[in-house]
């Protein structure tokens, strides 16, 4: 989320400051998202605000969906539901794109007392990523630490690949939700999105226009649809972060657009993971993501990026996609982070739904991702989450593109 500047109010009793790591009293500068949502958020001046913000940020998403919880901030306007029950929640929403969200929403899904669970499950704040002390600090983990990431990310990589075998025409997003979060409890581990910031389901499932963060809902897919699975699990106090997007139905691999984004969001990841190894700068991934798109004519979203992962879900570093970023730090032996680059046809600018989460193309163009936990190692790296033999999906080749016995190629 872009940072706002604060807007000057006037206040005559006495304030704390907002600010985690501040002991002043407050000025005069109240945070904007936090005035929009009815919520007093008063800092002692912009440098704090500033220094402040990127854990200040998750008390609006968890604000909004609060209040949502409480059914404070339904839509004005509704549609009927259809024959099965099912509707639109926000019918007069300006969508991007022709998806559209398909409600109600299936029942929060429970994990067994006996798991494990992460800070956030019950309450939906992960606190433990906004504590002030240490929070730019880079982990470097240790041989036990490193050993508990390849544990946790072989299982989610498990989990990816039972997900993908479900994802074809005919089945809902909602069931590959269900099938993940079973997948998860069945190997003792808690799926790491259910109840983060208020994320109400197991998986993120990104179709077609979505770039990210889609929620599982009654919609079915359709052949010639492209899916993006996000999987990340938390097992024996690490987690361990994947996803890939997938062709649906015999159709979508012969889409050369499908096929020009989905290939070129795959190689931006795989050109990228070349380049890491101890003293690789985190800003310099960016360069050869954007090289690497722009040969194929696509843009590079800019609002996301890949990230710290170990005992927290998300922590520094920041690895942004794009060229001539502004990242900070170097990879050293024992660090742990994600690459995922989000690809699209056409403009690299996104737009968030009314649900505060799915965030899609402003010009409805279809997207792509591709995500890998790394560890970096004495001489390189290690992909944690790489693919198995077995895994589905795959690389496609250009439809029609001819290959070197002079024949046609066609699609796997």
């Amino acid at each position: 989320m872009d940072q706002a500047p604060a807007k000057e109010v006037t206040i005559e009793n006495k304030r704390s400051c907002s600010g985690e790591d501040c002991a002043n009293d407050a000025g005069n500068l109240q945070c904007p998202t936090c005035q929009k949502i009815g919520k007093e958020s008063f800092f002692c001046g912009q440098d704090c605000f500033k220094r402040n913000w990127s854990t200040h940020k998750t008390l609006h998403k968890a604000q909004n969906s609060m209040l949502s919880n409480l059914n404070l901030t339904r839509p004005k306007v509704i549609s009927e539901p259809d024959a099965d029950g099912h509707f639109n929640p926000f019918p007069s929403y300006p969508f991007t794109g022709p998806l559209r969200p398909n409600y109600p929403l299936s029942q929060r899904r429970e994990v067994p007392e006996r798991i494990r669970k992460p800070d956030y499950a019950s309450h939906g704040i992960p606190k433990s990523e906004q504590a002030f002390v240490g929070r730019r600090t880079i982990k470097v983990l240790n041989k036990e630490e490193q050993e508990g990431m390849r544990k946790v990310c072989r299982l989610a990589r498990e989990v990816l690949d039972i997900a993908a075998r479900e994802a074809k025409p005919g089945v809902t997003t909602d069931h590959i939700d269900k099938v993940v979060h079973d997948a998860c409890t069945e190997r003792d581990s808690y799926p790491s999105p259910l109840n983060y910031c208020h994320f109400p389901k197991s998986v993120c499932t990104s179709p077609n226009e979505v770039i990210c963060h889609g929620i599982p809902d009654q919609r079915i897919l359709q052949d010639g649809d492209i899916l993006n699975i996000d999987v990340t699990l938390y097992h024996g106090g690490f987690h361990g972060d994947l996803n890939e997007t997938y062709y649906i139905g015999a159709s979508a691999s012969q889409n050369p657009d499908n096929v020009r984004v989905v290939e070129a969001a795959r190689d931006c990841l795989s050109e990228s993971i070349k380049l890491v190894k101890p003293g690789a700068l985190f800003r310099d991934y960016g360069n050869t993501i954007e090289k690497v798109a722009k040969s194929r004519q696509c843009g590079i979203v800019k609002t996301y990026c890949g990230h710290g992962i170990n005992q927290l879900f998300h922590c520094a570093p920041n690895v942004p996609h794009y060229a001539k970023n502004k990242a900070v730090g170097e990879a050293k032996p024992g660090m742990c982070f994600t690459i995922e680059p989000m690809i699209t046809l056409g403009s690299y600018k996104d737009k968030t739904w009314p649900d505060d989460w799915t965030s899609v193309t402003v010009d409805g163009s279809r997207t792509a991702q591709f995500e890998h936990t790394l560890l970096v190692t004495e001489d390189g790296v290690e992909i944690l989450t790489a693919r198995l033999a077995d895994s589905p999906g795959g690389k496609v080749e250009m439809p029609g593109e001819v290959v070197a016995n002079g024949q046609a190629n066609g699609t796997s």
